[in-house]
């Protein structure tokens, strides 16, 4: 009940603040259309000198950005807006505040600060997803809605534990502020199939660094290319990465020294 109770006041906080600047939210939401807009006119390009992409045609890319707009959505909604402030507060000791609060500080620093207008592109995300798998004439089982859904989740929790690292970092090299950037940089590789990239790196995004496993993976899953054994085999890749982010994470409090010193 505390649980629900602290995230139901984190929602009201950022629900007012959102409100408090209405113009910004609808710039906001109009310069994220023209976004839109831009990157289905490159798919256009493409495809008008091409029938497919590493095996993937127009209406299967369309349903990848798709995806890939909703991962970066949530991690743009919920992540982004608190690392500036996390670094900051590791340097200036500010950190101390959070620590002391009687929640999981992790979930302080991760969720203080929410994008409510964000909640429109996971919108726009779903409608590019349902529009290129009817492009493509993928037929969609209820099994197979259920496999998206549950590795776009997992996916999700794998760029949340790359983000936990790289924010971790901070503790040990205290001017680290680059962590935003690196992780958008390799979230940008979802954008196109896996397929697309040479053996080697694809097994680096499926693997090492597990991006694939949040964009084309889920795909996959909706368009019936997975059996249950690899779904049951990308959700312990997601297990794994979480417990691991867990693991720095604590490290990285230990090693924190705080304001008083």
């Amino acid at each position: 009940m505390d649980f629900l109770r602290l995230v139901k006041v984190l929602l009201k906080i950022n629900i007012q603040m959102s409100l408090a600047y209405r113009a910004d939210m609808v710039v906001n939401i109009l310069v994220n259309l023209m976004w839109l807009g831009w990157e289905l006119l490159s798919l256009n390009i493409i495809f008008s000198n091409t029938s497919t992409l590493g095996g993937w045609g127009a209406g299967e890319l369309i349903a990848l950005l798709g995806v890939f707009r909703l991962v970066n959505t949530l991690m743009a909604a919920l992540l982004w807006p608190a690392t500036e402030r996390f670094n900051a507060s590791v340097r200036d000791g500010s950190l101390d505040y959070t620590l002391l609060q009687p929640a999981n500080s992790l979930f302080l620093v991760s969720f203080a600060r929410i994008t409510i207008w964000r909640a429109w592109d996971l919108l726009l995300a779903l409608v590019l997803v349902a529009v290129g798998i009817n492009m493509a004439g993928d037929v969609i089982t209820a099994l197979n809605l259920l496999y998206f859904f549950a590795l776009t989740i997992s996916g999700t929790l794998i760029i949340y534990s790359l983000w936990v690292v790289l924010i971790a970092l901070t503790f040990w090299f205290t001017k680290f502020d680059n962590n935003v950037t690196i992780l958008q940089a390799l979230l940008d590789s979802g954008r196109y199939p896996v397929s697309v990239y040479p053996l080697w790196l694809r097994l680096i995004v499926t693997f090492i660094i597990p991006i694939a496993v949040a964009t084309t993976v889920p795909l996959q899953a909706l368009r019936g290319e997975l059996g249950i054994t690899q779904v049951f085999s990308f959700l312990l890749i997601s297990a794994v990465s979480f417990i691991i982010a867990m693991q720095v994470w604590r490290f990285g409090v230990r090693r924190y020294s705080g304001a008083s010193s």
